[in-house]
Parts: structure tokens; C-alpha cells; sequence
């Protein structure tokens, strides 16, 4: 079967912008414009607008009309309010769970090798939240989690978690689930949550306040 390479092309250098923007090499603030995404990757300024929509659609870049694409810079009040809603979502998700689902195994077993871990935390808290049976309870994480993700980036980026921290997280998360505890995992799931928030906030303040 032959490849439309018409459609490939741009979810590949949408990976690689989402991958770029979440290690903070385009930082928040910065202007990603059609040419010089066209001029990186070597493509098209077509196949550039295409990726860089494909994030705005994702609520990894924002853009306001007439102007370029940047990344967004969140405050205060948007971490408390996306995850606070993340956590709303992700406990009923994964306090439905009645397995976990091979994706979610994979992602963590990565997490355990590497120190860089916000690819892999993005994609544990995707496919644990994918496993569980409603369709639209998936679809309310997905409208969080292009700004959930710029904030996993962040904690990564300034070191305010390490990997080993949480890895163990999720091994209790993971441990409730095995067990047919919905109601613990939904309750380590929060905290989890919480832990990453309060610590991406407690920075935010150093930075404000400094």
C-alpha cells in the first residue's frame, strides 16, 4: 500500500515540534513561525502551517490572528486550573480501570531507564486514561493535555521531580489497579497530580518572587 507522504510529512514534523516545545528548547513565549519551522525541518511553508496548526489544535502553541504561532506561557491560575481538571479526569479514568493496558506498562519500563521522563509520563497518563471504557471520558483528557503536557516539560526541564520519584508514583498507581483497587488508584492518582503541581508552582513562585 503506498503512503500518502502528503499526510505523513506533517505529523512527523509535528512530533518533533511537540517533542521540541516540551524539552523546552522552544521555550514559552516563543514565536514559531511557518518560514523558519519550513527553514528547520527542511519542508515546505504548507507542510509548516499544517504542523503548527495540527499544536494549536492540540493547545501547544497559541495563535491570535495576524500574528505567528507562539508557545504558550501559563500562569499561575492556569496550572492550578489544569491541574486541578486533570485531576477530576484522570482519578474517574483510572479508578475505572479494570487492567492496565500494555501501552501504559511500556511507557512506565521506559520512565525506569531514562532520566528524561516527561515523553514518557505524557504517554503512561495517556494510555491509562485510553484503557478505560468511555470514549468521551478520554476525549475530556485530551482537551488537557497539550497544556498538561507544557507543564510535565516544565517540571522536567527546571529538575523539580526526577524520574526515580515518579516511577515509584506510578508503581503504586499501577500496584492499586492489579489489585482491583479503583478507589486507591483514583486516590494515588490525585496525589500524584498534586505532587507534580505543587512542586511546578512552588518554582513558579521562586521565579516570581526572586
Amino acid at each position: 500500500m503506498t503512503v500518502d507522504q502528503s499526510s505523513v510529512l506533517p505529523e512527523s514534523i509535528a512530533d518533533r515540534l511537540r517533542a521540541s516545545i516540551i524539552s523546552q528548547q522552544d521555550a514559552p513565549g516563543s514565536a514559531i513561525t511557518e518560514s523558519a519551522v519550513a527553514l528547520r525541518f527542511g519542508v515546505a511553508r504548507p507542510t509548516a502551517r499544517i504542523a503548527i496548526e495540527r499544536l494549536v489544535a492540540d493547545g501547544l502553541l497559541r495563535r491570535e490572528a495576524h500574528h505567528a504561532a507562539r508557545v504558550p506561557e501559563l500562569s499561575r491560575e492556569d496550572i492550578v486550573d489544569l491541574f486541578d481538571n486533570r485531576a477530576i479526569v484522570e482519578s474517574a479514568a483510572i479508578g475505572a480501570l479494570v487492567s492496565i493496558p500494555a501501552a501504559a506498562l511500556a511507557a512506565h519500563r521506559a520512565i525506569l531507564a531514562n532520566d528524561d521522563f516527561a515523553e514518557f509520563d505524557i504517554l503512561f497518563h495517556r494510555a491509562l486514561v485510553a484503557g478505560q471504557p468511555s470514549p468521551r471520558l478520554t476525549r475530556m483528557h485530551e482537551l488537557l493535555m497539550g497544556e498538561i503536557e507544557l507543564c510535565i516539560g516544565q517540571v522536567q526541564a527546571a529538575h523539580l521531580l526526577t524520574a526515580t520519584e515518579v516511577a515509584a508514583q506510578h508503581q503504586g498507581i499501577l500496584d492499586a489497579i492489579t489489585v482491583g483497587d479503583g478507589a486507591k488508584a483514583a486516590a494515588l492518582t490525585g496525589d500524584h497530580i498534586a505532587y507534580s503541581r505543587d512542586a511546578l508552582l512552588a518554582h513558579v513562585d521562586r521565579n516570581t518572587n526572586g
